[in-house]
């Protein structure tokens, strides 16, 4: 476990036979026990949820067009000529829109321009998208970013000199995406505005390359965005544990 869940955490319990993929963890099957034996019991587990090109449903294609041409919003994408704006509408609506989640620790402004200035290299401003009002005020996002990680296996771990030449110019040829995050401020919620994002989202990563997604991760208990993954299509195939232990 780091420091808060704003970063990477949980072991794999479930899913060992597929690689991880970008800022997700792995390790060995017996560790689980081995953590167990100590007498560490479940605190929370977290899903991951991989959808292949053309497994989104059609009847969430439907809702979601229908929805996109019925809200008084607009959807854009993510504007990198104004990275420092976009980041700034990122941070509106981040803490607020995760502050009920289990575990749940909100972000510094530090936190935030570090972790922007860590992904400014390698984010795909196509996997990125906005949610506004009609007078411009930034209401949901959604992130998604290459899964580098494929790119990272081939290298075997030698980013120089050469290595990172080659991370930079394969970045959006890596066919995979991770969906990092995604959030609407309370106000906005049950309106359609997350339907219409993850809609928009596939449809753009899809149309430039991307043939399989992650929704990674999602507290097991969140029956919201698990039925919402499930309904779009998707399947649950990783599973994370946190653990604890009363002292």
């Amino acid at each position: 476990m780091n420091f808060s869940t704003n970063e990477e955490c949980g072991l794999l319990v479930d899913g060992f036979d597929t690689p991880p993929a970008v800022m997700m963890t792995h390790n060995p099957p017996h560790y689980s026990a081995l953590l167990e034996g100590t007498g560490l019991v479940k605190a929370q587990d977290l899903l991951a949820y991989q959808m292949f090109i053309g497994q989104l449903s059609d009847r969430v294609r439907a809702l979601g067009k229908k929805l996109e041409e019925r809200l008084d919003i607009r959807f854009r994408f993510f504007n990198k000529k104004d990275f420092k704006g976009e980041v700034e509408r990122f941070k509106t609506i981040y803490n607020s829109a995760w502050e009920q989640n289990w575990g749940f620790v909100p972000m510094t402004e530090e936190e935030i321009d570090v972790m922007a200035a860590n992904l400014k290299m390698v984010f795909d401003p196509r996997l990125i998208q906005f949610a506004e009002t009609a007078e411009g005020k930034a209401v949901g996002f959604i992130l998604a970013l290459p899964d580098l990680n494929v790119i990272f296996k081939q290298l075997n771990g030698r980013l120089f000199p050469l290595g990172i030449i080659r991370l930079l110019l394969g970045k959006h040829k890596v066919g995979r995406a991770r969906v990092l995050a995604m959030g609407v401020l309370p106000e906005y919620r049950k309106k359609g505005i997350d339907t219409v994002l993850y809609l928009r989202a596939y449809e753009a990563g899809t149309a430039v390359g991307y043939n399989w997604g992650e929704f990674s991760w999602i507290l097991a208990d969140n029956t919201m965005m698990t039925s919402a993954a499930e309904s779009m299509g998707s399947r649950a195939y990783k599973t994370w544990r946190i653990y604890e232990k009363r002292i």
